[in-house]
């Protein structure tokens, strides 16, 4: 079926730049983008439309790196360093989730938060039960969100008793939870929780059934100093963390690697190389004190750098707010610098938050053709008013720092509509 969505479409098809088309017409069939046109082409002349007025019709949302067990405490315990905060907040909250009734009432929530703040595509972390990973992707699933969650793998330096699992038991439920992965829009990817967390035989073990089911990976990397410190004593036969990822296998194409505040000029080449994917969490560095990531940076040495909420580390969960933060944090990265890092633009942050995260699912850039949809349509009109006719550019940047789930008419996710509003 053809179908066409009128109103005032804004993309990034590329870093920094941005495709408008004011009063534009979007074609699809079956959920499947034809065409972007200022004017609509006499073949499409019959089919239905849905027109969204003055409104902007945006790309959705990628959250590249997020905690699932951690939405219930939002905004704990940032007032500590990332391994204290581990042991003091996230290790029990994510203890509760042994219960599955519990878990379909948190997840439920997230699911239908995330959709309606125009996150349509995420990589995300479960905990290390094999049930409430199950009852997380079918909530996603339900909710109309798509992409990859992992059930975590840890068998050492977690919370024995509490939250900590075998070697044998790892792999034994790792094993049962990829079988019993059943849906259509939401994938597995294997969740080494990080270096500390896993023993060697662990890591190899995930590292072999990556290569025997073809699976993707996430982790985190370089995130604090304390962090790296330790993984340097874990391994001291390797020189830099991310080797310790590689040698088990774990590193190679579509790997995610959460942070990366303090990789170094060989740590990322790695990551170019590798074709590694680094998510910038730029509320969670600065809440949890690990640093602010050089982003300017990574992006000149060809780094595939992408954004995430990291909550609970993270306190905000839309990406309109982590794109606006990784604004600011670009903004003091130039500040620290002396002002010889340029900040991000909002363009770029947006293209970060939604094009270059959308890639990671096969997505090429803004709305192209062939791609099925992922969108959300924004009602601005209840914004202050400026007292002056704004630009669509305008109009967008302010839509970015000024929006909230109130302001998001409708929500199309995977070709589908999935919130209407109107």
């Amino acid at each position: 079926m053809i179908r066409v969505l009128k109103g005032n479409l804004i993309s990034a098809p590329r870093l920094g730049e941005l495709h408008v088309a004011e009063g534009g017409c979007l074609v699809l069939e079956d959920g499947v983008i034809r065409g972007v046109f200022h004017k609509l082409p006499e073949q499409y002349a019959a089919a239905p439309v849905t027109d969204y007025g003055d409104r902007l019709i945006l790309q959705s949302f990628a959250d590249m790196h997020l905690h699932a067990p951690q939405y219930p405490m939002l905004g704990m315990g940032m007032d500590q360093p990332l391994l204290a905060w581990l042991n003091s907040y996230a290790f029990p909250t994510e203890a509760r989730f042994s219960d599955p009734h519990y878990a379909r009432i948190i997840y439920r929530r997230l699911a239908e938060e995330l959709i309606a703040n125009g996150t349509t595509r995420v990589c995300m972390f479960s905990s290390l039960h094999t049930e409430a990973t199950w009852v997380l992707m079918e909530e996603l699933e339900n909710a109309g969100v798509t992409g990859y969650v992992g059930k975590v793998n840890m068998d050492r330096n977690g919370a024995p008793g509490l939250l900590q699992e075998t070697t044998e038991e790892s792999v034994r439920e790792t094993i049962r939870w990829l079988e019993g992965c059943r849906f259509d829009h939401v994938k597995p990817i294997l969740t080494p929780r990080f270096t500390p967390s896993c023993t060697d035989e662990l890591m190899e073990k995930l590292g072999a059934i990556a290569a025997e089911r073809g699976l993707y990976v996430q982790s985190h990397l370089s995130e604090n100093r304390d962090e790296i410190a330790w993984v340097r004593r874990l391994h001291p036969d390797c020189s830099q963390y991310w080797e310790t990822y590689d040698k088990y296998g774990l590193w190679k194409d579509h790997t995610v690697m959460a942070h990366c505040v303090h990789s170094d000029e060989r740590e990322r080449d790695a990551m170019r190389r590798a074709g590694v994917v680094a998510v910038h969490c730029p509320d969670s560095n600065v809440n949890i004190c690990s640093g602010i990531c050089p982003v300017r940076q990574m992006l000149r040495e060809g780094v595939w750098v992408t954004l995430g909420s990291d909550i609970a580390g993270g306190d905000q969960l839309p990406m309109y707010r982590v794109i606006a933060s990784a604004i600011r944090a670009s903004k003091a990265r130039n500040i620290m610098d002396n002002g010889r890092t340029e900040p991000l633009t909002v363009e770029e942050a947006y293209y970060l938050g939604t094009t270059s995260g959308h890639r990671f699912f096969g997505a090429r850039e803004g709305f192209a053709s062939g791609d099925r949809l992922h969108a959300i349509v924004v009602d601005d009109s209840d914004f202050p008013d400026s007292g002056y006719r704004l630009s669509l550019t305008q109009r967008f940047e302010r839509a970015l720092y000024l929006m909230d789930s109130c302001s998001i008419a409708a929500v199309w996710s995977d070709g589908r509509c999935v919130v209407e509003k109107l």
